[in-house]
């Protein structure tokens, strides 16, 4: 059969050609047995690691010289989807060669970016990354077992989505790992929140510990802390098109407050900064005027315009004002 009559359709052209590749002709894909191990003296692990969101399963199989701890020989077998089997096939690709301790390092991203064609394009579609993600997984669950260990010294288990299997390291791995900004991407990289949904927000059918907006909420405010504390290390001003909405807030205040503020509290007004939002090529910062500003005439003209213009003078000249 020709390769155009497997693939074909506009879909596709979401999937880089190493990724096709792979699903058609996986490298790695097989078994190792106890004696195949003891012929290459090393040590047989096999882990299994299953997604219940999508039913797919990966088993992996790792041959450890216990000496060095390197993995000497790595297969797996997948029981899923042509992505599940190309992540699984650069997944033994990324371990072979390295130490237990340096696999478990691996990610999701690592796969990922492993099966692009060109760095700046994307190997699969979003939707697409819990496959990367359930091959990160069963990279921990080897080591466990190898080491001898509770996967919890590799990952924090606790169960978040209980339809996906999704744990709590691993949604906060993901986001870090994958600079993810909502909710809809959690679940398009893991699966978690995609079935029940009560993982997501509180008032669902379940009452549960976690969240994924509060989750989401809390590791954004931990990495937007550590740029923070880096920029503050470095002496580096951290460029406008880079900052964090929490940023850009927070130097936009800072500006009002030395040259703004003053002026309408002097005639008895204020403001307020209701929103951010990024708009095409504009950052467009929502406002209400406090006071006498509210409703003055000159608020949505000259004092609307000074604003703006010292705004886009001390930070960029994408920024635009708009009261409401």
């Amino acid at each position: 059969m020709a390769k155009n009559d497997l693939i074909s359709g506009n879909i596709w052209d979401e999937y880089s050609q190493t990724v096709q590749d792979r699903m058609n002709n996986p490298k790695n894909m097989g078994e190792i047995t106890e004696e195949d191990a003891q012929k290459l003296g090393g040590k047989l692990i096999v882990a299994d690691f299953g997604a219940e969101s999508c039913g797919d399963a990966v088993r992996l199989y790792w041959v450890v010289d216990e000496k060095t701890d390197k993995i000497i020989e790595a297969k797996f077998k997948s029981f899923g989807c042509g992505t599940a089997i190309a992540s699984s096939d650069t997944m033994v690709d990324l371990c072979k060669g390295k130490s237990v301790g340096e696999a478990v390092k691996i990610t999701n991203i690592d796969v990922e970016h492993a099966m692009r064609d060109t760095p700046e394009h994307a190997a699969v579609p979003p939707q697409k990354m819990h496959c990367s993600v359930m091959a990160y997984d069963v990279i921990k669950r080897a080591a466990a077992q190898y080491k001898g260990v509770d996967e919890a010294s590799f990952e924090d288990e606790i169960i978040v989505c209980e339809c996906a299997r999704v744990s709590l390291g691993t949604i906060r791995d993901v986001i870090k790992i994958n600079d993810l900004k909502t909710v809809e991407q959690i679940t398009d990289y893991t699966k978690a929140g995609a079935f029940c949904k009560s993982c997501i927000k509180p008032g669902g059918h379940e009452e549960r510990e976690y969240y994924l907006v509060d989750i989401l909420a809390e590791t954004r405010a931990e990495m937007e802390k550590e740029i923070l504390e880096e920029s503050e290390k470095t002496g580096k001003e951290i460029p406008f098109k880079e900052m964090t909405v929490v940023q850009i807030l927070k130097a936009v205040e800072s500006i009002i407050d030395e040259n703004i503020r003053p002026m309408l509290v002097m005639d008895g007004g204020n403001l307020e900064i209701l929103d951010i939002k990024e708009n095409e090529n504009y950052t467009d910062i929502y406002i209400r005027y406090l006071g006498a500003c509210n409703g003055c005439a000159s608020s949505a003209t000259g004092t609307l315009y000074a604003i703006e213009a010292i705004l886009k003078e001390k930070l960029d000249e994408s920024i635009r004002i708009l009261p409401i």
